[in-house]
């Protein structure tokens, strides 16, 4: 039997979880949900994000689905992001995100890429301090070990998408120490893996050009975690925006699949929280951790199919009923 652990979150994750979690009840009958809490509003409950239960259900669930964070803007004593200590303690070390061209949401036909940002570390450690008054330093923290680990396992997910481009992203001209360690040793562990007919490598200013100019040349880019987030974000906008976006945290035997939005507190409660990134995050889950291929496209085509059929995503204040409902009728 398989568990999936429901972490809502704040904001609108609680709006678009479940129509993501019906879907993948219609594709897995037997799947045992258990719901554990996380989040700004967990800290604020609490006085933690999250609470070592969470960590605990997902453990032993070995699969989860989140809905959405709320971080404060400014420092508050105690609390560090929910999403950032569930990755990091739980060593979710690989986060994928692809992109796709999607029926009439699309702005440009072909794309078709995957972007795998380490997880773990950069400048996501969590190493900041004050120097002196008025100068902040934040460290980056870069490993072979950790690089070592995302070329292995992007190694192993090219070859199930008899990947034509790998990509390494950097910016070793500025960075000589973090980014070179970075882009040798994922270099290094890619040929030797077999990959050197495919590889090439961008300065991420250049993968930023490019990505806006012509998406469709790429297939997998492999990225440290500040450049892999922004440039996934950037490269979202083909597959539809932010609403559509899927990502899946993994490490070794446990996933977290999230949607790449935010808790979006101004729409809460309104109806319009498209979950259709929530329900491509599910298909990830399957592919990815689950190893169900024929499961995962099932969803894919049915959210295709969804988009096709109505035209556009936009209901009003009937968005997430309508969006989940047609899915389900899909499926």
């Amino acid at each position: 039997m398989r568990e999936l652990c429901v972490i809502a979150g704040d904001g609108i994750g609680r709006e678009v979880l479940p129509p993501a979690v019906a879907v993948l009840q219609k594709v897995l009958p037997e799947l045992h949900l258990r719901e554990a809490e996380a989040g700004w509003d967990c800290f604020q409950r609490h006085g933690t994000s999250v609470p070592e239960a969470t960590f605990e259900a997902l453990r032993q669930c070995g699969a989860g689905l989140f809905g959405a964070v709320s971080s404060p803007s400014h420092k508050v004593e105690g609390y560090r992001s929910a999403i950032l200590q569930l990755r990091q303690r739980l060593g979710l070390y690989l986060n994928l995100r692809p992109v796709r061209s999607l029926p009439v949401v699309s702005h440009h036909p072909g794309v078709d890429l995957l972007i795998l940002r380490e997880n773990s570390e950069g400048m996501y450690s969590g190493r900041e301090h004050w120097e002196s008054d008025g100068v902040a330093i934040a460290e980056r923290v870069i490993s072979r070990a950790a690089c070592e680990r995302l070329a292995l396992a992007a190694a192993r997910i090219a070859h199930g998408r008899k990947a034509r481009r790998i990509t390494l992203v950097h910016k070793a001209n500025v960075l000589s120490l973090t980014c070179g360690l970075f882009r040798d040793t994922c270099r290094d562990t890619l040929t030797t893996e077999g990959w050197s007919n495919v590889l090439d490598e961008r300065l991420v200013d250049v993968a930023a050009l490019q990505l806006v100019e012509c998406p469709e040349g790429f297939d997998m880019i492999v990225t440290s975690n500040l450049f892999g987030d922004i440039l996934s974000d950037l490269a979202c906008h083909w597959g539809g925006g932010l609403g559509l976006a899927p990502s899946l945290n993994l490490g070794d035997g446990l996933a977290l699949a999230e949607p790449v939005h935010g808790s979006a507190p101004d729409i809460v409660g309104s109806g319009r929280a498209n979950p259709l990134a929530a329900i491509l995050s599910a298909a990830l889950l399957l592919r990815h951790h689950w190893q169900d291929e024929a499961n995962a496209r099932r969803i894919e085509r049915a959210v295709e199919a969804f988009l096709r059929e109505e035209g556009h995503v936009d209901h009003g204040v009937e968005t997430t009923r309508v969006v989940g409902e047609g899915v389900l009728q899909r499926l």
